[in-house]
Order: C-alpha cells, then sequence, then structure tokens
C-alpha cells in the first residue's frame, strides 16, 4: 500500500489514540484508571496521569482547532501550568470530567482528520506540526503507563 503524508499521518494517530500496535495507544493507557491513581504521584513532584492528561487536553484542543481551520487564541499560561495541580484522589467526578474531555477531544479530531485532503497539509510547517503533535502524544502515553506500573495498576494481562 502507497501511502500518502495524509493518509500516513492518520495512520499514526490512530496508533497513537485507539488502536495498539507497536505501542499503547493513549485510549488503552487510560482504561480503567481510577481518580486516586490519576491523582497518585510517586515522589510528591512527578507530575501525576491527571496532571499529564490535563496537558495533553490542553494542546490536544489547540490542534483540534488549527485541524478545524481555526486560529487557536494565544498561549497566555505557561508549558508548566498546562499539566495544573495533580488531582483529587476522592474526586471521581472530576476525573471522569477530564477522560470524557480526552475523548471527545479525540473525536473531533478524528472527524477534523476525515475532513483534511492533502492539500490542507500544504500548509508551511502544518505536515510538521502535525507530526510531532502526534509523537507528544505518545511520550506522555509512556509516562502514564510507566506510572501505573510504578503504582502497581498496570493490569497483569498486558505484561
Amino acid at each position: 500500500m502507497e501511502y500518502s503524508p495524509l493518509s500516513l499521518l492518520k495512520e499514526l494517530r490512530k496508533f497513537s489514540w485507539k488502536e495498539e500496535s507497536w505501542f499503547l495507544p493513549l485510549a488503552s493507557a487510560i482504561e480503567g484508571v481510577t481518580a486516586a491513581e490519576a491523582a497518585w504521584r510517586p515522589d510528591g513532584h512527578t507530575n501525576s496521569i491527571w496532571q499529564i492528561l490535563n496537558h495533553l487536553n490542553y494542546y490536544n484542543e489547540r490542534v483540534l482547532e488549527q485541524l478545524q481551520g481555526k486560529e487557536p487564541a494565544p498561549q497566555t499560561i505557561t508549558n508548566t501550568e498546562t499539566f495544573g495541580p495533580p488531582g483529587d484522589p476522592d474526586d471521581r467526578k472530576g476525573w471522569e470530567e477530564t477522560l470524557r474531555r480526552t475523548r471527545q477531544i479525540a473525536q473531533g479530531i478524528e472527524e477534523a482528520l476525515e475532513k483534511l485532503d492533502g492539500k490542507d497539509l500544504e500548509k508551511e510547517g502544518f505536515l510538521e506540526k502535525l507530526a510531532a503533535w502526534i509523537m507528544h502524544d505518545t511520550y506522555h502515553t509512556g509516562q502514564i503507563v510507566l506510572l501505573r506500573k510504578m503504582q502497581g495498576t498496570w493490569p497483569a494481562q498486558r505484561e
């Protein structure tokens, strides 16, 4: 099969979000995580799963806006601030809202990618930006898996 830049981009996004291949997608990495697990930090300084997801939601929402042809608002917070607080282990509803937002953004991205055509990627730097974004998601997915393994919540059948 021959890939165009757009079809390759869609394929990579599929693997980074929902389809398992050589690496685990984000949807699988957060599956079954509780609020307490999401708020856990091994040393009190490392970002929690909840913080990582906040960070991904922030940037993925900006990517979604660009895919929809909108100009994202200027970034008014620092990269560090995008992580937010570690989360409250007792805030089940807050965690569920974070997960809902993650899935909603992912669905929007999937729909927006389907509407793109090859010419959309010809804007200077756009293809490179999207490729880097996918790598960013994949990098942070690895952090989530590592945190789950450190806390002992990674499913044994995945080992």
